[in-house]
């Protein structure tokens, strides 16, 4: 490898007296044009492109995935699963729903009353307390913390509004495929689901108690974190992904009913899943992509833990 003076420009590894900033994706050494072998994502210098003739034919991605032959159909899939609960809402009351009711992320519960759907009380954090404020005409909706955990992943497929999922397929839409090519299918749903995931922790901690949030945004905010990590590993042009994220950014605190806390919290856990899957060595790959994953996991599971005895 070529070794250049400290502050000096960096030069092509098999060509020293050649100046470059263009990186090979495999092996991160500074490569000229005369070695750039172009890749799924970025470029490759010669010996990585000979290397991975052996991956290659065993369908392996350059992040240790199976290679998938019809990238996107996770995406799709993805895509017609919130569309599916979305026309399910809408079918069986829209904000009366029992679907929305029992999907959505509330991280404490609500009471309401039967006989007047308009009035509300806070005060009620349990379902004794719900009857005893409305006499017995009261309905407790648990959430989270009441017994409905599995509302921090069925959120994240739950949409309301026609402009909300039609916005976040649009970017499912845009983004998954890429990805889904590049990292592989299980590790681009372990991607899509963990980010999902660390956006409705954020939103468990930082959210009113009897507040329900849904949507798809925290997972998406993960993948748009997760194709800057993968861009700058491989040196691409970032530009366009920066400003749409920063007018996502400038939207999320903007426009009132965002929330703020999936988006923030997606953001981070698919910039450090997809740190993850791109800087893992090679040579315990797998090993490594695995164990960062399932930490992460476990993490986001007592944080949530921690704050349900909160709430309870």
């Amino acid at each position: 490898m070529s070794q250049s003076p400290a502050g000096a420009a960096p030069t092509c590894y098999r060509h020293p007296g050649r100046e470059t900033y263009i990186r090979c994706q495999r092996c991160d050494r500074p490569i000229c044009p005369d070695c750039m072998r172009e890749a799924s994502v970025g470029y490759q210098c010669p010996s990585c492109v000979n290397e991975g003739r052996k991956s290659t034919r065993s369908g392996r991605t350059a992040y240790g995935g199976l290679v998938s032959h019809t990238p996107g159909v996770v995406s799709w899939t993805l895509i017609g699963i919130n569309v599916v609960v979305w026309a399910v809402i809408e079918a069986t009351g829209r904000y009366g729903s029992t679907v929305l009711q029992h999907f959505g992320l509330m991280p404490g519960g609500s009471c309401a009353s039967i006989s007047n759907p308009n009035a509300s009380y806070p005060h009620a954090t349990t379902q004794q307390a719900c009857e005893q404020l409305t006499r017995g005409d009261g309905h407790w909706l648990p959430g989270v913390a009441h017994g409905a955990p599995w509302e921090l992943i069925t959120n994240i497929f739950t949409h309301v509004e026609i402009l909300h999922i039609a916005f976040n397929m649009y970017a499912l839409w845009v983004l998954g495929p890429q990805l889904e090519q590049v990292l592989g299918r299980a590790r681009f749903i372990a991607l899509y689901l963990v980010a999902g995931l660390a956006g409705s922790v954020c939103v468990l901690w930082f959210s009113a108690p009897d507040v329900v949030t849904v949507g798809a945004s925290g997972a998406i905010f993960g993948l748009m974190a997760g194709l800057l990590v993968i861009g700058h590993k491989v040196g691409a042009d970032l530009t366009t992904l920066w400003i749409w994220v920063a007018i996502n950014a400038f939207l999320t605190f903007r426009v009132p009913d965002i929330s703020w806390q999936g988006h923030v919290g997606g953001f981070i856990g698919g910039g450090i899943v997809a740190f993850a899957l791109a800087y893992a060595p090679r040579e315990r790959r797998g090993l490594v992509q695995g164990a960062s994953i399932a930490g992460l996991v476990v993490l986001l599971g007592v944080a949530a833990v921690v704050r349900i005895g909160m709430l309870a």
